[in-house]
């Protein structure tokens, strides 16, 4: 069976409901382009109907219990049959829309990683974050910069289209489970010298967001701390 060139992947976690909005518009957006892609949801252990409406629209993966975005993605890449694979929200607070724009970078330029952004001048952020969300993103963006050295402006939008054969061997030894892995990703991708580059997205808040305000910046920093020292110690290494 023919392989198809792009994989849209889905980490959904008790999203019955936004995917039950989204999964239709990105199955129009594949109709309507003409695009050989599949959609692939991976179920981080829900309790609602997530596995079943995402298997109404395409291949659904379950993991047997609530890991974290970061490890779902990560099964999802590495099941994904595409050779590209573009990685988005339930909510598609990016619209699906925007990897046409991803895609014709990625082929102009030769790139391997091309990720959205809401911090270049032109980003369109059409719905902001609450104040106090935008200022825990920018003090994380300010550590995450002094402890890994990424000049990035926004690691953690939820929309980047990667190669697939040249990020697998990165997805194998990445070990994040949690939000950090954007970061763990990038990170990576510096450091062995792939091309990655940072463009400016259309983007609108979800009021849903399950990243813990109190929660999860001392996660995403001890999981930054320990990216750092998984590298220093070599056991990323091929």
């Amino acid at each position: 069976m023919a392989r198809p060139h792009l994989s849209i992947v889905i980490p959904a976690y008790n999203e019955e409901d936004r995917l039950g909005a989204s999964l239709p518009l990105i199955e129009a957006y594949v109709r309507d382009r003409g695009l050989d892609a599949e959609i692939l949801v991976v179920d981080d252990g829900s309790t609602d109907g997530t596995a079943s409406i995402a298997s109404t629209y395409g291949r659904a993966l379950k993991q047997p219990e609530n890991r974290g975005k970061g490890a779902a993605v990560r099964r999802g890449v590495l099941e994904a049959a595409g050779r590209w694979v573009l990685f988005t929200d339930a909510d598609l607070s990016t619209p699906i829309e925007e990897h046409a724009k991803l895609a014709e970078i990625a082929r102009d330029e030769d790139l391997d990683v091309v990720f959205g952004s809401r911090g270049l001048p032109d980003s369109r952020v059409e719905i902001s974050q609450n104040r106090l969300r935008q200022l825990m993103g920018q003090t994380f963006n300010l550590i995450l910069r002094r402890i890994t050295g990424l000049s990035h402006r926004d690691t953690q939008c939820g929309f980047k289209l990667i190669d697939r054969s040249r990020t697998r061997p990165l997805f194998e030894r990445m070990v994040v489970d949690g939000f950090a892995f954007d970061v763990e990703l990038l990170f990576l991708c510096d450091r062995f010298g792939l091309r990655v580059k940072e463009v400016p997205v259309i983007w609108r808040n979800s009021d849903r967001s399950t990243v813990g305000i109190l929660t999860a910046p001392p996660k995403m920093l001890l999981d930054l701390l320990r990216v750092r020292w998984r590298f220093r110690r070599g056991l990323y290494n091929p």
